[in-house]
């Protein structure tokens, strides 16, 4: 992209505080921005609305918390209730959100929902692994305000023509490092070839990093962009206390087991890098008695919903899962982040202890660090800008009785 087409916008300040009530916003928004307990901008929604609301592009930068997902809702919500059309026929949506993961799809939309309330727009979600006979029902019988899915389910869809993207007014791609990162992107290409070209379209795209091939789409898909950046105050949140426990691999477990029991009212994520090994620790942890459940990539999507449910609602106390499948966890008051296995990818890291200290909250981030993936320290280091403080475990969280 070269540089006298993209525009840059700076960090708003977390201290310039911005509401939702200085943008004109149509009243049924602007109710439903109330209801949902939104007052202030964060600093994404603050620096991007006064583009977007404009009908501009926008490459945006930004981390899991942020607030990006409101962002994009305001501006598509507002866009589709200012500009109604009296044709619209069944299969087309007007507004398509694609992301990586079916959990990150399915909040999104729950969030649409919310926002959209009163508003009368349809919000539909295609994502695998659940019911797609009842999928296909509703494109066949409806047209759609928001469209929110996965790569492979819609691509599905549009190979059969149950849906159209050729009057679509508002792309938006959002975490498309991590599409990058699981090989979504030919996938993705095929969905933008069958919509409307760009110019038609308005094109948000929001990416953790702005990676050289981040950077080669944003140039393909989008036209002349905004762009923002921004930065957190600090890369970790300062209300995650982090630890590094410095262990055998062999005592790995029974310090897990002993961790569980000694916080038996606290909601605990295990993340594990492998699928198997998470496989592993929940049924470990099951033959110990304890109450877990294990999201990833191999788990159908009606049981991950039933997990994810279970564990918000507090039936069970821990949840073991991989990278992919932890994006779209968003549950308050997790109390305890362990990194059963330390991440390959330093980014990783960042959203894996962003799942802790939400909301304000206090939360905690412990580390298990072992002669297999100790070397991985520096780097995550690196990307924190902070040294890691690493400690051999209590002797009592190790013992095996």
């Amino acid at each position: 992209m070269s540089s006298e087409t993209e525009q840059v916008v700076e960090q708003v300040s977390t201290e310039e505080k911005v509401q939702f009530t200085q943008f004109p916003l149509p009243g049924t928004l602007q109710n439903a921005i109330q209801q949902a307990g939104f007052e202030y901008c964060t600093p994404i929604q603050a620096a991007s609305l006064p583009h977007t609301l404009n009908g501009q592009d926008l490459l945006g930068k930004a981390q899991t918390g942020t607030g990006k997902t409101a962002a994009f809702l305001v501006t598509i919500i507002a866009g589709l209730i200012n500009n109604p059309i009296e044709e619209h026929y069944a299969g087309e949506t007007r507004s398509l959100i694609l992301a990586p993961t079916r959990e990150l799809a399915m909040q999104i939309a729950k969030d649409a929902e919310q926002l959209s309330r009163g508003s009368g727009l349809t919000v539909l979600t295609l994502v695998g692994g659940v019911d797609y006979e009842k999928q296909q029902s509703m494109l066949e019988r409806a047209s759609i305000d928001i469209l929110v899915a996965t790569p492979g389910r819609l691509q599905d869809f549009l190979g059969k023509r149950k849906v159209y993207l050729d009057q679509l007014e508002v792309l938006v791609i959002d975490e498309a490092d991590r599409m990058l990162d699981m090989g979504f992107i030919p996938q993705v290409r095929r969905i933008i070839q069958a919509s409307t070209k760009k110019g038609y379209r308005q094109t948000l795209l929001f990416s953790a990093t702005f990676s050289e091939d981040v950077m080669r789409l944003v140039e393909q898909w989008t036209n002349d962009p905004v762009k923002i950046e921004i930065e957190p105050d600090s890369i970790a949140s300062d209300n995650v206390d982090q630890r590094v426990y410095l262990v055998t691999t062999q005592d790995k477990f029974p310090l897990l087991c002993n961790l569980i029991n000694q916080n038996k009212d606290e909601r605990i994520i295990v993340f594990a890098n492998r699928r198997d090994t998470v496989r592993t620790l929940e049924s470990k942890l099951k033959k110990k008695g304890l109450s877990c459940g294990m999201l990833s990539g191999e788990v159908q999507q009606s049981k991950r919903v039933r997990v994810l449910e279970a564990f918000r609602s507090g039936k069970i106390q821990v949840l073991v899962a991989t990278d992919v499948a932890g994006r779209g966890i968003h549950i308050d008051e997790i109390s305890y982040v362990v990194n059963y296995t330390l991440p390959e990818d330093p980014e990783d890291y960042i959203h894996r202890i962003g799942r802790t200290g939400r909301a304000g909250s206090k939360g905690s981030s412990i580390s298990f660090a072992c002669e297999d993936d100790s070397f991985l320290l520096p780097e995550i280091e690196q990307l924190l800008g902070d040294r890691l403080e690493c400690e051999h475990p209590p002797a009592e969280l190790l013992s095996t009785h």
